[in-house]
């Protein structure tokens, strides 16, 4: 296969091809997430859905901002398991509220129940990031339970990421 340099990343030899692969998916959109959350050091992150994406992300989260805590929300009982093993602090389902609110939460789902419950749990300030390619229209009427008192108030951010980067590959 032939393709221009500034499109080829090196991968560090104790990678196989197997294990590289979902961090240049998975792991760099989750990279992206990360970034474009504002986190800093002792901020609280939420991630809701727990797939590929947002099981590197707490592993990233837990490397680079040990001071912080992650609450997952997910649907599935085992997905929650997984992410208190791998170091998550509280994981509860999606409609669930969060014992403390939080500062930046990354929605990983392709639907928007999960969207508007995250507003929900973000503090003042807080930004939302949607690192979904695309939302599914399944369950689009889940917007009209959005309320601007309850989800909006106080400067929250709703931010999508567009696209990932050479940068964020490399970075990551």
């Amino acid at each position: 296969m032939t393709a221009k340099e500034r499109f080829v990343h090196p991968i560090p030899t104790f990678f196989s091809d197997a294990a590289a692969a979902p961090l240049l998916c998975a792991g760099a959109i989750g990279y992206r997430s990360m970034v474009l959350t504002g986190l800093n050091n002792g901020q609280n992150l939420g991630l809701t859905g727990f797939g590929a994406s947002a099981h590197l992300v707490l592993k990233m989260i837990r490397y680079r901002y040990p001071n912080s805590k992650v609450f997952i929300f997910a649907r599935s009982k085992n997905e929650r398991d997984f992410a208190l093993e791998l170091g998550a602090v509280w994981a509860g389902d999606t409609e669930e509220k969060a014992p403390e609110k939080l500062d930046a939460i990354i929605d990983t789902t392709p639907v928007w129940k999960p969207v508007v419950e995250a507003l929900n749990n973000l503090n003042k300030g807080g930004r939302l990031v949607i690192n979904a390619i695309r939302k599914e229209n399944v369950d689009k009427d889940y917007l009209q339970k959005l309320s601007y008192p309850n989800h909006l108030w106080l400067e929250k951010e709703i931010k999508s990421v567009a696209n990932i980067t050479a940068r964020d590959v490399r970075e990551f």
